[in-house]
């Protein structure tokens, strides 16, 4: 474990509710009266689909560039992503009037990709691997000078992402468990911490693809096991927890749970017919959880986290022809 001052606490997560709040949207929390029937649970969803640039990522990466020293931002910041988080750097440095540089794999949603370019940032494509990804941004920020703004394993970022859980609570009340898709582990790390401070009963779990189940693996192990090769329609759960994000999960979360691809296109469309909102493959991890029978919420106030909403309309898993 790592030591008690590379945790981030509360106070952190509040500070960063203060901080951001220029710069993010309060999303709504929704209620569906089919999807409490069908799960018997009270299903509440944070819909950060309808967050700014489309996913939670704006929270983290919002928090992260304005805590920076101007001597810090002044040659920019960098990052890698898949997508959301690259779209969230790249609007919080339009924001602060700062350079982005953004490493995206080959092959990458073509929304995800377009909507980073429109917020002004400079993309460097790379394989479609997590060294690729990583190799490409040292060699960015090499050049540039700029500032690395991690995708998850930055302590600001996962105290900006906590923020979600502090609005959930704030508006759905009291709840029995709280659940959130894990790929990189920011999201739930800050999570976690926000709910077990706010409300120590309850539970926190995460869910992820069963081909890309490196959270679950080690969580099972008790140990850091590094994921090899993602398999997932779920692209912005691709990721691999690092030592501070799994630590994070070993302090406050209660279990990890995975879902097969199938289950994550059955719930990505029952969500979409419900509660009449887009929301990408990994938004539709949690949900799945429940539709797969991994989790029995009967009885329970459960509060779900829809990560993103940034969906390429032209290949939706459901339609023919389309993987």
């Amino acid at each position: 474990m790592l030591p008690d001052d590379v945790f981030i606490t509360l106070a952190d997560i509040e500070a960063a509710q203060v901080r951001i709040a220029p710069l993010v949207r309060r999303t709504p929390v929704l209620t569906s009266e089919v999807l409490d029937q069908a799960s018997g649970g009270r299903l509440y969803f944070k819909c950060e689909n309808l967050q700014a640039i489309g996913a939670f990522k704006a929270r983290g990466a919002s928090n992260a560039v304005f805590q920076l020293s101007d001597a810090e931002a002044a040659r920019g910041v960098a990052t890698h992503s898949s997508g959301n988080h690259g779209s969230a750097v790249a609007y919080a440095a339009r924001a602060r009037g700062i350079p982005a540089y953004v490493v995206m794999p080959e092959g990458v949603a073509r929304p995800k990709a377009a909507q980073v370019e429109r917020l002004g940032a400079r993309i460097t494509y790379c394989a479609p691997t997590i060294a690729a990804r990583e190799a490409a941004a040292a060699a960015v920020i090499a050049e540039t000078g700029a500032r690395l703004v991690h995708p998850y394993d930055d302590l600001a970022v996962m105290a900006g992402q906590g923020t979600a859980a502090l609005e959930l609570i704030e508006d759905a009340g009291a709840l029995d468990l709280v659940m959130t898709p894990v790929g990189g582990g920011g999201l739930i790390s800050g999570v976690s911490t926000a709910v077990k401070a706010k409300l120590p009963a309850a539970r926190v779990i995460g869910a992820e693809p069963a081909g890309a189940d490196d959270a679950a693996r080690s969580f099972a192990a008790g140990r850091l096991i590094p994921l090899q090769n993602a398999a997932t329609i779920a692209d912005g759960l691709r990721g691999s927890l690092s030592p501070a994000t799994f630590a994070h999960i070993r302090r406050g979360v209660d279990d990890i749970v995975t879902v097969s691809e199938p289950a994550i296109v059955e719930a990505m469309r029952a969500l979409w017919d419900a509660l009449k909102l887009v929301i990408e493959p990994s938004a539709a991890v949690p949900y799945a959880a429940i539709l797969e029978g991994k989790l029995n919420v009967r009885g329970q106030r459960v509060g779900i986290i829809l990560s993103g909403g940034n969906v390429d309309l032209d290949k939706l898993p459901w339609v023919a022809g389309n993987p």
